[in-house]
């Protein structure tokens, strides 16, 4: 439903390199980056870091293809700085195949990578 979001960040070049290490284990890239905002996706912009006063209590979730995709991504992302929300691990109260991982990002945007995919 939804083509593409912004998320206001306090320091954009500080957040680009952020989410340049936690989403690349995801796919995600930056595809576009000028004056008005930076954008990650994968052959599109999704998700759009722009400068301004960040929104309190953003959660953003991305899609991740697989369970290690979803650990890769909180390791990097705790490594690149982000703080533990909740680490990778099944949430059956969404439902049984629930995978996913939150961190918060520098402005403490609650980022999370999800993969709804079973367990093989």
């Amino acid at each position: 439903m939804i083509d593409h979001m912004n998320l206001f960040v306090s320091d954009r070049t500080q957040s680009k390199r952020f989410y340049e290490a936690a989403f690349a284990p995801l796919g995600y890239r930056v595809v576009m980056d000028g004056p008005w905002g930076t954008g990650f996706g994968t052959h599109k912009p999704y998700l759009w870091l722009a400068d301004g006063q960040p929104t309190d209590h953003m959660h953003v979730a991305v899609v991740a293809e697989t369970r290690e995709a979803v650990e890769a991504f909180y390791a990097a992302a705790m490594a690149a700085g982000g703080r533990d929300n909740g680490a990778p691990g099944i949430r059956a109260h969404y439902h049984p195949d629930y995978y996913g991982a939150f961190m918060l990002d520098p402005d403490g945007h609650n980022i999370e990578a999800v993969c709804h995919k079973p367990l093989r």
